[in-house]
């Protein structure tokens, strides 16, 4: 059986890891268009210094050594009913594909914020905002996040607290704000966990103002421009529009609003196709979307390649919409969020305060997540 993935994040690889390992006779392809995996929940210590570039990304190449064939390429279209996958290197041909291409950032839909704004979401990405802050004299630093939905529900909080905690540090004289789109911090997990995250953030004095829609940034003026006013600032950090990849959002796989409805326990996205983390839209009892987390991604990734290799030898795996994540808030402490996000009529979680057992836990999981590609 000849098993095709697309996309080389940690649902991609943690699928074909587990493919390989549960069923060594498959024909396994991973198609990525750098063939290097840079682990995303590291950005934010990469932005602020702590960490090297070269530490929080690795090689997809050990994945060859181990029998996978990897094709360095773009996707740029998807045909379900031939089995064929269309790529800058050729056509690929599956019996079964997994889609992992996760979200695309989309910083052109807003006027001025690709020339105006740093961002946190690539690698290097992360390197500019490090080397702008190193370079920043003092001043208001405004955290924007322009729309829903977005990668990391928690990232822009933690870009706030780890920004002004590494400016507190170094003895300038800043004012970090935050101002989304979002009714409140986390708004998936429910009042309650949201009124904690904006209780952490006040006693930090960092501001924040949800509810606010971007609507341009003024470069020249560095003036970020909301549907109820405008907003100065010194140091611009955006979270930018997500959107589908273009050969998902043009595919017959698409939902209204480009990204793939899937099967919330199995993951099926029709006839041989399975997708997983953040290109899926999975409606939650509540009506609200599954948050676009890595975490989510990793657990999909091995109920489809459990589905995958099992050939009616046990039961069907199911995704049972657990997952859990950390909320770094400087000084070397972390919160720690959990629970279960397919529980009805809400998602029953629950956020612990900030430790530094939970960070030291992040530190763990960074470890042993790069550690599969040695």
């Amino acid at each position: 059986m000849r098993v095709v993935v697309v996309g080389g994040g940690v649902g991609g690889l943690a699928c074909v890891q587990r493919l390989v390992r549960r069923d060594g006779e498959l024909s396994v392809t991973l198609v990525d268009r750098t063939l290097r995996h840079d682990f995303a929940p590291s950005f934010l210590w990469l932005m602020t210094g702590r960490r090297a570039p070269e530490r929080v990304s690795r090689s997809l190449s050990p994945l060859g050594r181990a029998g996978v064939q990897l094709i360095e390429a773009e996707v740029t279209a998807v045909d379900p009913g031939a089995g064929r996958v269309s790529s800058t290197a050729g056509e690929i041909e599956y019996d079964q594909l997994v889609l992992a291409p996760g979200a695309a950032l989309a910083p052109e839909a807003i006027p001025g914020l690709a020339q105006a704004a740093h961002g946190f979401y690539t690698r290097e990405d992360a390197e500019r905002l490090r080397d702008a802050l190193a370079a920043f004299g003092g001043g208001r630093v405004l955290v924007a996040v322009a729309a829903m939905p977005f990668k990391c529900p928690a990232a822009p909080y933690e870009a706030a607290f780890l920004i002004a905690d590494l400016l507190r540090h170094r003895g300038i004289a800043a004012r970090v704000d935050i101002v989304t789109a979002e009714p409140q911090p986390l708004p998936v997990a429910g009042a309650q966990i949201g009124a904690q995250v904006a209780a952490m953030l006040a006693a930090r004095r960092i501001g924040f103002q949800p509810g606010r829609q971007l609507e341009s940034v003024d470069p020249d003026a560095r003036e970020a421009r909301f549907a109820d006013g405008g907003e100065p600032y010194d140091l611009l950090v955006a979270v930018p529009p997500h959107r589908a990849p273009v050969f998902v959002a043009d595919s017959p796989l698409a939902g209204p609003q480009g990204w793939i409805p899937v099967e919330a326990e199995t993951l099926r996205a029709g006839e041989n196709i399975h997708a997983i983390g953040d290109v899926t839209a999975i409606k939650l009892p509540n009506a609200m979307m599954l948050p676009k987390a890595g975490m989510f991604a990793h657990a999909q990734a091995e109920v489809v390649a459990d589905n995958l290799t099992a050939a009616g030898k046990r039961a069907e795996a199911r995704f049972d919409g657990h997952g859990a994540c950390f909320l770094e808030t400087g000084g070397g402490r972390a919160g720690f969020a959990s629970g279960d996000f397919y529980a009805s009529p809400s998602p029953a979680l629950r956020m612990r305060r900030p430790a530094r057992r939970w960070h030291w836990g992040k530190v763990l999981f960074e470890r042993r997540w790069l550690a599969r590609l040695r």
